[in-house]
């Protein structure tokens, strides 16, 4: 039987998703419980890795299993096991065809900016803080060049090894809530680093340090010197993935 699994944690204390040697991560955590129960090794698949600090509100895992526990019963037994920072919010039977990665059609992130003069220290784990005047109006109307189907080199880590970066996004919101800019990004994939540059250029653009009608440039460029800095990972959530159903 194949578990699907939809999870959040809070990415403060972990060094990123994916498992690395003497490192604590949710990959690891998850798979040091599943292992317990099982009696023997298990290995969990994500719809995609995060970094240190990042958060994850709709998550997507699965793993095999050969126990006779109902697909249902999964949710609890686990919360019972794993770390307070991660919690299972739904697990469901997926068809054997089912992977949480090669399955998604498409993810959506938020990024949230504390804009007060003052930071919030109850909020500096999950909020960037950024308490600059910004031009709104400009920064969506940079928003709009963005979205559509592009090379996204010139948002992307220049370590990456990635060849194709080729990606499509669907839409790129900006809501201003009370002190705060919620930046929300749907695609049918994201490059290494590639939301925290992104908002690291829209808020150059608010700065008018960059005008929109400098994107399409910066877009064919393909360089990653063009683009804006790439902001802190502690205000980046996966937010949701997308699947056929």
């Amino acid at each position: 039987m194949k578990i699907k699994c939809t999870i959040s944690y809070d990415g403060t204390q972990f060094s990123g998703y994916q498992v690395q040697p003497n490192k604590r991560t949710v990959q690891s955590e998850l798979e040091a419980v599943l292992s317990k129960i099982h009696k023997s090794p298990v290995k969990v698949y994500a719809s995609g890795r995060t970094d240190a600090s990042v958060h994850a509100v709709g998550q997507v895992v699965h793993f095999d299993t050969s126990l006779t526990i109902p697909f249902d019963r999964w949710k609890k037994a686990l919360n019972a096991m794993l770390p307070d920072d991660i919690s299972v919010t739904l697990t469901e039977e997926a068809d054997e065809g089912f992977h949480a990665r090669f399955s998604a059609k498409a993810k959506e992130y938020h990024y949230i900016i504390d804009r007060s003069e003052q930071p919030d220290i109850f909020k500096r784990n999950y909020r960037y803080h950024f308490p600059y005047k910004l031009d709104i109006h400009s920064m969506r109307e940079a928003c709009e060049l963005l979205q559509g189907t592009h090379d996204f080199t010139s948002f992307c880590a220049a370590k990456s090894a990635v060849e194709d970066r080729v990606r499509t996004i669907h839409k790129i919101e900006i809501e201003e809530v009370d002190n705060e800019l919620v930046f929300s990004f749907i695609g049918n994939g994201f490059l290494y680093n590639m939301v925290r540059i992104l908002v690291g250029t829209l808020l150059d653009v608010g700065q008018g340090i960059i005008v929109p009608q400098e994107i399409p440039n910066i877009i064919d460029g393909k360089d990653r010197n063009l683009s804006g800095k790439t902001v802190p990972g502690h205000g980046l959530f996966l937010w949701k993935v997308y699947y056929d159903n």
